[in-house]
């Protein structure tokens, strides 16, 4: 099976025959340690430091349907180089540009997102409210607004309304984290503090795993239902992202930082910013990576599935009912 490889040190990526090199720089600029990775065992590449490489490279890359994706030093994504769109088809192409310009099919897809999204976060406040954590007021009003999003008449009114959800969710957080952490506002241009910097990374490594789902099958990952489409960003993403986030982020930041995988020591602030130092983002990465590959028993399939591969069903889902073959109904974690 192929793997994704995660670059965080500045180097030089190139063709070895049909394996790629990938020569680390030191702290001076130099050529340090050379990496071989067979082109055959790579399924995508996350880039964190700055990269040298060529044209040839990518084209390479690209015959071989190897995506790279760049984030910048404060951890915000950036781009991708997606290689050609070698699944799209026409008739569904044409099915999703209508969905979207319908106002009455986009609300039900637009809906459905945030219904997900809500489930699954609620899903998490329960699970610590059986514990002992005081959440039961912040789980009260998110149902609020959870009843409210049949009323909503267009995506822009359940974007507040997904807002408002999210607003309540992380005022939550400060009674499920350690008190050396305190969340405070959501910030991300830039993030202001720890756990702020924890999910925005989180949520770029997400937004980039239903990226490279989507792009395996014939969705086109430029039209969305809840995120308005963008000229410079693959907003389909964002829609699959609102319903794993609480699944394969929030739920990797509580365990981080409850069990102490990453300390306040992990951070530094620079410029009036948060960021994680290096070795804390590796960790991250490690968790996020053993989570996609972690396994659950399917209950419609009656068979193990990664979380990763969920995703990928979420995307056939969404064209089963783009195709009016089946309703489309977002994933709801059930454990």
């Amino acid at each position: 099976m192929r793997k994704t490889y995660y670059l965080f040190n500045p180097g030089r990526l190139s063709r070895k025959d049909n394996t790629l090199q990938y020569t680390a720089y030191d702290e001076q600029g130099l050529p340090g340690q050379v990496k071989y990775l067979p082109v055959e065992d790579v399924a995508d590449l996350y880039v964190f430091g700055s990269l040298d490489a060529n044209s040839s490279l990518y084209n390479f890359l690209g015959k071989q349907g190897i995506s790279v994706h760049f984030f910048d030093y404060y951890e915000h994504y950036t781009g991708s180089f997606m290689a050609k769109e070698y699944l799209l088809a026409g008739k569904l192409q044409v099915q999703q540009t209508q969905h979207y310009t319908s106002k009455t099919k986009r609300i039900v897809l637009a809906r459905k997102f945030v219904e997900g999204s809500a489930f699954n976060l609620l899903k998490n406040l329960r699970y610590y409210q059986g514990r002992g954590r005081d959440v039961a007021q912040e789980i009260g009003q998110i149902e609020g607004y959870v009843a409210a999003l049949s009323f909503a008449p267009a995506a822009p009114e359940l974007m507040g309304l997904e807002g408002n959800i999210r607003q309540t969710y992380y005022g939550a957080f400060d009674r499920l984290v350690p008190a050396d952490y305190a969340f405070g506002t959501r910030t991300t241009q830039p993030p202001q503090n720890e756990l702020n910097a924890l999910m925005s990374f989180g949520n770029m490594l997400c937004y980039s795993a239903c990226l490279s789902q989507i792009y395996h099958t014939q969705l086109n990952p430029t039209i969305s239902f809840l995120h308005e489409p963008g000229t410079r960003r693959f907003s389909l993403a964002l829609d699959l992202a609102e319903v794993f986030k609480p699944l394969l982020v929030d739920r990797l930041i509580f365990r981080v930082l409850n069990k102490k995988e990453i300390r306040p020591s992990d951070f530094v602030q620079d410029l009036g910013r948060c960021v994680l130092k290096e070795s804390a983002r590796k960790t991250v990465v490690r968790v996020f990576e053993e989570r996609l590959k972690e396994t659950i028993q399917h209950r419609s399939l009656k068979r193990s599935v990664s979380y990763q591969h969920l995703i990928k069903l979420e995307c056939y889902k969404l064209t089963k009912h783009l195709m009016q073959m089946e309703e489309y109904k977002p994933f709801k974690a059930w454990w």
